[in-house]
């Protein structure tokens, strides 16, 4: 069996990304101008069936963006996941507010019980706004992730974003592709659903543009104003006239010609990667200790990243099979440490984390490429049914 290294999730670049980046630069439509990066937008909004969407230079950036538009001030809360990448709260930050960190339910996404227990009983719904009893600040906004590609009970979500007038902001950046296909919202891709909704285009993400982001949503006026700030806030684009504080975050024309490639090509990524999920799913259900993680059974995932949870009669903990498998030439990753546990939010509010603690330990992603092949997948099989303590 091969012992060639097998990386976590690597880029897929066998369409026409060549040729639409060497037509960018012949063209010599290099940076943040050109018909590429327009085309990429339409396309975009077009495969999500959303009103519009507006690039960016990262997920990162288009969450600043996306809190910025919906209003949210340094004298505000948000409240936001403890499990997820540290990116998806750093901007909260950005804008000079506090998070309130919720827990994770079994889908590793945001715990809606636990989020409506919280607004129950240590909130007060004062004149429209929800007002943290704690702290008495407005909580305005709620950031929901959807993990791994896949989705948070938005139902759930929306009904109390609606009583509580809160603005939700879908960080989709693991999630493009993923729609619901059952329920209130059947059809309904992630990021659509709230107020706005943030892609990313990292290079480890299903389609890549290198760096890169999108801003969807079905609010025009959001949009607007989403592409007025990530361009530099200009009201007069011939005399240089700015009317706010803006930013540059404008995705570059090869950035968007990479993406357009990707994205044509999006829908086969899915299906290889539902093909290795599956194969994984059946194999390791074989294995005493081990299991393959669910997605959420109303919705089409785009299959992001597998998560294989380690139980207790595993002869190898969460920590050791990774060590174990970099010996084998497997990349594999632990999940992120809990952002609420981290030096830069010491401090922070929290509300009964309790689950998200539990998957910490006992999750870790294995390699799950669109271009994984099977053998290689069955090499990390073979691995995991003979397990070694390195």
């Amino acid at each position: 069996m091969s012992q060639k290294f097998i990386p976590l999730s690597v880029p897929n670049l066998k369409g026409n990304e060549l040729e639409y980046v060497t037509h960018a630069v012949q063209t010599e439509w290099v940076s943040t101008g050109g018909p590429y990066v327009n085309d990429f937008e339409l396309r975009v909004a077009e495969y999500a069936k959303c009103k519009g969407a507006v690039s960016c230079q990262n997920g990162t950036s288009g969450l600043h963006i996306a809190l910025k538009v919906c209003g949210v001030t340094k004298e505000d809360e948000v409240i936001v996941p403890t499990l997820t990448f540290i990116a998806a709260v750093n901007p909260v930050k950005y804008i000079g507010a506090e998070p309130i960190f919720m827990d994770c339910d079994d889908s590793l996404t945001m715990d809606v019980d636990k989020l409506k227990d919280f607004c129950e009983t240590e909130c007060s719904f004062l004149d429209g706004k929800l007002i943290n009893n704690l702290t008495k600040k407005h909580i305005k906004a709620l950031i929901v992730v959807h993990i791994f590609g896949n989705m948070a009970n938005m139902e759930g979500i929306i009904k109390l974003a609606n009583k509580y007038n809160l603005k939700v902001i879908e960080d989709a950046t693991e999630a493009i592709g993923t729609y619901y296909i059952e329920g209130k919202y059947k059809g309904k891709h992630a990021g659509t659903i709230g107020n706005i909704g943030v892609y990313s285009f990292n290079g480890n993400k299903i389609m890549t543009t290198g760096g890169g982001g999108m801003i969807v949503s079905d609010n025009v006026e959001l949009l607007r104003k989403a592409k007025h700030l990530t361009t530099q806030a200009k009201s007069d684009e011939l005399y240089y006239t700015h009317d706010e504080i803006g930013y540059n975050y404008r995705m570059t024309n090869l950035q968007a010609a990479l993406g357009l490639a990707q994205l044509e090509q999006l829908e086969d990524f899915i299906k290889v990667k539902k093909d290795n999920y599956d194969f994984y799913k059946n194999e390791v259900q074989e294995i005493p200790g081990l299991r393959i993680l669910n997605f959420n059974g109303k919705i089409r995932p785009n299959y992001w990243f597998y998560a294989l949870y380690v139980e207790q009669e595993y002869a190898l903990n969460r920590n050791q099979i990774i060590e174990y498998l970099a010996s084998k030439n497997i990349q594999a990753r632990p999940i992120w440490e809990l952002i609420s546990d981290q030096n830069p939010y010491e401090g922070s509010q929290t509300y009964k984390i309790d689950e998200a603690k539990k998957y910490l330990k006992k999750v870790v992603n294995i390699p799950c490429s669109s271009s994984l092949s099977r053998e290689d997948a069955s090499y990390v099989i073979e691995c995991l049914k003979q397990p070694e303590v390195v």
